[in-house]
């Protein structure tokens, strides 16, 4: 399986629902159109709402994994 390097990352573990989309958002605003970010959550709801959040703003979720009981993400910038 070919590994996805990110640009930058985001430790939103520990945070509850909407607060790692909220702090996701504000990230990915500050990187360059095509920018990998990488966001570890232990928020289980973050499943749904990271591919629905995508989808609204025209971001895309690259892959999504479990690790030692947190998931991580890999979204890339979208042109938006």
């Amino acid at each position: 399986m070919l590994k996805i390097l990110e640009d930058r990352s985001l430790d939103a573990r520990g945070l509850a629902c909407p607060m790692p989309i909220l702090k996701t958002a504000k990230e990915i605003k500050t990187m360059e159109e095509g920018q990998i970010l990488k966001v570890l959550t232990t928020d289980r709801g973050s499943l749904a709402d990271f591919p629905a959040w995508a989808a609204d703003t025209g971001n895309e979720v690259l892959s999504t994994e479990e690790e030692e009981g947190f998931l991580v993400f890999m979204i890339r910038r979208s042109s938006l």
